[in-house]
């Protein structure tokens, strides 16, 4: 038997320190594919980027523009294109004018009217493009683009080079496999 940890102690709309660089909100979803709700997370200080704003949700986008008072977005990073993850990238980045990175969503079989994704956002289209192994920086601190493609076949994860630390969007979940 897997020993998964579904412990976790936070509230919506509040913003909590997970280690020196990065911060988490969680989005008010709950269900059985976000498990708690969303994790948004802000890495940095000062100038910072944002990965996975997630679902269009008025409150979220106000606890993280709180999260963030007195900061810079420059960066929204998408690890991929389902609901839950980046349908608030265009709001945040209206209220801000940080740019939107992501790998854009596969059409494979969208000729013949066969869906490969559920739940997928389909207005996401990232305006800087990325792929595995590019990089994003601020000021002290550094994300790599890992390609996973497997959850969504646009799946990437971001390695935080300074803490040693994986954002793995849903690619993997602390309470399922």
């Amino acid at each position: 038997m897997i020993p998964f940890v579904k412990d976790i102690t936070f509230e919506y709309g509040a913003c909590d320190q997970v280690s020196p660089l990065i911060r988490r909100v969680v989005a008010n979803n709950p269900g059985p594919f976000t498990f708690l709700g969303t994790g948004t997370y802000i890495i940095g200080k000062g100038q910072v980027a944002v990965i996975d704003p997630g679902p269009d949700l008025d409150d979220h986008l106000e606890a993280i523009l709180a999260a963030t008072a007195g900061e810079t977005i420059t960066d929204i990073l998408i690890t991929h294109h389902h609901a839950d993850h980046s349908p608030l990238a265009g709001p945040l980045k209206a209220r801000t004018g940080a740019r939107i990175h992501g790998c854009p969503p596969s059409r494979i079989g969208a000729a013949d009217g066969v869906v490969v994704e559920a739940d997928e956002d389909e207005s996401f289209r990232p305006e800087i493009v990325i792929r595995g192994g590019e990089i994003i920086r601020g000021p002290g601190w550094t994300l790599e683009a890992v390609a996973t493609p497997g959850h969504t076949l646009n799946h990437i994860c971001f390695a935080l080079h300074e803490e040693n630390a994986l954002f793995s969007g849903d690619h993997i979940m602390g309470w399922s496999t």
